[in-house]
């Protein structure tokens, strides 16, 4: 699944949770959407059933200023879709009550649009009407912003993305909104970008106020969009020559500032190179990832290249370039690639852990690889975070990989990446793995001990080069990555075994440090509970401020086979369960409560009603593992480790 459908996905979960229940799930939903849909509900609007105001045209009283800003916009709407012509999307210019005054686009994608009356003229798109959306939203904020499928708080609109910027008159005040839509699956950041500098642009021409110079105002503002990009972006015509080139292009392509203006393309980047031959044939790609020399040496981007076309003849091409490592950037914010947990967050009080601690820290300092080892629910996770925030990578990507998560024949593919056509459903393009993400930044590698004994070979050259080839391709890709692997596995035993290599293991093995179970440092018990209590208190809007004493002493009596994990997983089951200010036995399951010495043979029992409680909700929720994870209040990668374990078959369920 890739990463765009998978948070499409979670999205649409958090909007059906809220259009159901009125919840929002703020893991999920970002700040400023969450806001919106807070204030779409205090609006009484329904998300599902919302019908589109519509207004005719002819029954808009346009004040002189509306007049002035309706024909400078005009213009410069047609050079910002004239970049994108073709490739689905819709130019739209709203007024200061979200009313649609133009929209150019696609002929196919307006007729769509039109079906549905909501990209029209005349179709009110304030959150007032229709709720969250990037021009209701963008003129309640007064700032640019990116609206993305299920984040729109009406149903009609999940089939878009969106992407509003506010234009304001030269007083300051909002007179209306530029928004660019397209097809969810064709979301870009540099969409908002241009957007936003096209919104800049109109300001900068209202300032003016020269109608009688609007045409030529409206060139120079087609120059701010291009130099306002944060990619590289030129034009050729018809003969090869280029008519125009922003700076990020000129930087990307290591040329002198000069002005190239007029210069054949086939001059600076040769006639041999992939871009160029895509220019000359005037291909019609999007993101196509290539490499490409410069003068001062290769540049891994992405391209896009839009053949221009008057009466249907090609007349030139406009190339934009990004950065790869802009793009994955965005794909990293896309995934969560980030870690969110400090040593602060490390809780506890015992001297041993507090020696780990300070183990941890020290290794933070260094640069040499990390091996984790501790039971399952030790909080290996946390501790990996903890290291990568403290660590001089703290400013680049957090990537974590569960091994035992992923399908044999997979692994590979997820760390390394793969080419286009390198096996039966790869995706065109190909896909960058996990090595490429992780790029100046960490790469924690969980259950490490999972791994197949032949990935380990490409693990092990990948750590010792740094550097990787992606399946099915020849081009080394230099890597810059951090490993901190995890395992709850005896990998000496594994080695023994013939089940992991031993140079892989002294690879990993520099900075080795042994985490704590919870049942040896049962003093920090107490401790634990009061944060997981104040911790699910406000995720719940619960006010429970305390626990029973003798609830407390059966805590710290019990075993805790699942560590730090089942602590916070009983905690949150007490917190919801809790009907008072007091959490008392009742709130848990009567394997805690009972004397700690029938806990050890109760243990088999637990992992029977767990496997029990695993199938009932695969059932209840016909096999979909999302909404399983969700329910037993745990991630994927562990309910899939978890249907491994106890050898439970989807199949037949």
């Amino acid at each position: 699944m890739s990463q765009v459908v998978q948070l499409t996905t979670q999205l649409y979960e958090a909007w059906v949770n809220m259009a159901n229940n009125g919840l929002i799930n703020s893991s999920i939903i970002r700040p400023v959407i969450a806001d919106s849909w807070k204030r779409s509900q205090s609006l009484a609007v329904n998300p599902k059933v919302t019908r589109m105001i519509l207004k005719e045209i002819k029954d808009f009283r346009l004040s002189q200023e509306q007049k002035v800003f309706l024909e400078i916009s005009i213009p410069i709407m047609r050079h910002l879709y004239q970049l994108v012509e073709g490739s689905g999307f819709i130019v739209a210019l709203a007024d200061r009550d979200g009313y649609i005054l133009e929209a150019i686009g696609d002929q196919d994608v307006l007729e769509r649009a039109n079906k549905k009356n909501s990209l029209v003229k005349g179709a009110n798109w304030s959150e007032e009407s229709i709720g969250t959306n990037a021009i209701g939203t963008a003129f309640r904020i007064g700032a640019s912003l990116q609206v993305f499928a299920a984040e729109h708080y009406w149903v009609g609109a999940h089939e878009w993305t969106c992407s509003g910027a506010p234009i304001r008159n030269p007083s300051g005040k909002i007179i209306g909104v530029l928004s660019m839509s397209g097809n969810f699956e064709k979301v870009h950041s540099h969409t908002l970008g241009m957007v936003d500098a096209a919104a800049n642009s109109i300001e900068n021409i209202l300032r003016i106020n020269e109608i009688n110079e609007k045409l030529a105002v409206a060139n120079e503002y087609k120059n701010t969009i291009i130099e306002t990009m944060v990619t590289g972006i030129f034009s050729v015509n018809r003969v090869g020559e280029i008519t125009q080139m922003n700076n990020k292009a000129r930087q990307m392509l290591e040329l002198p500032e000069a002005d190239f203006i007029g210069c054949s393309v086939a001059e600076i980047l040769g006639t041999k190179q992939t871009l160029a031959k895509k220019i000359f044939s005037y291909s019609n790609c999007t993101d196509e990832e290539i490499h490409l020399e410069t003068r001062k040496g290769k540049l891994h981007c992405t391209v896009t290249c839009k053949p221009i076309k008057i009466n249907g003849e090609n007349i030139g091409v406009v190339v934009i370039l990004s950065e790869i490592k802009n793009v994955r950037q965005l794909v990293r914010k896309m995934v969560g690639a980030e870690a969110k947990f400090t040593f602060d967050d490390l809780l506890g009080k015992n001297p041993s852990l507090q020696q780990i601690k300070e183990n941890a820290k020290i290794a933070a300092s260094s640069v040499s690889n990390v091996l984790l080892l501790g039971e399952s629910g030790t909080g290996k996770e946390v501790f990996a975070q903890a290291i990568h925030n403290e660590s001089s990578r703290r400013q680049g990507p957090f990537v974590a990989v569960n091994c035992a998560a992923l399908p044999r024949e997979l692994v590979g593919s997820e760390l390394f990446g793969y080419t286009e056509g390198a096996f039966t459903g790869a995706k065109r393009g190909g896909s960058p793995g996990k090595f490429e993400l992780a790029d100046g930044g960490t790469l924690f590698l969980d259950e490490i001990g999972e791994m197949p004994l032949e990935m380990q070979a490409f693990l092990l050259r990948a750590l010792q080069e740094k550097q990787i080839t992606r399946i099915g391709g020849h081009t080394v890709i230099p890597v810059d990555v951090r490993v901190i692997a995890a395992t709850n596995r005896n990998l000496w035993d594994e080695i023994s075994k013939g089940n992991f290599r031993q140079d892989l293991f002294f690879r990993l093995n520099v900075f080795t440090i042994n985490l704590l179970p919870l049942r040896e440092f049962k003093d920090d018990i107490p401790e634990l509970v009061n944060f997981f209590m104040q911790k699910f208190n406000k995720r719940l809007g619960k006010q429970v401020e305390s626990i029973d004493p003798l609830v407390m002493e059966r805590l710290s009596n019990y075993s805790w086979p699942g560590n730090i994990r089942e602590l916070e997983n009983l905690m949150e089951r007490a917190i919801n369960l809790c009907q008072g200010k007091v959490i008392q036995a009742v709130n848990f399951p009567e394997y805690i409560t009972v004397n700690g010495d029938t806990v050890e043979s109760g243990l088999s029992t637990i992992k029977e009603n767990e496997r029990e409680l695993i199938i009932r909700f695969i059932n209840l929720c016909n096999g979909n593992l999302s909404s399983v994870a969700k329910k037993l209040g745990i991630s994927r990668p562990t309910l899939y480790s978890k249907l491994k374990s106890y050898k439970i078959e989807l199949s037949r369920y």
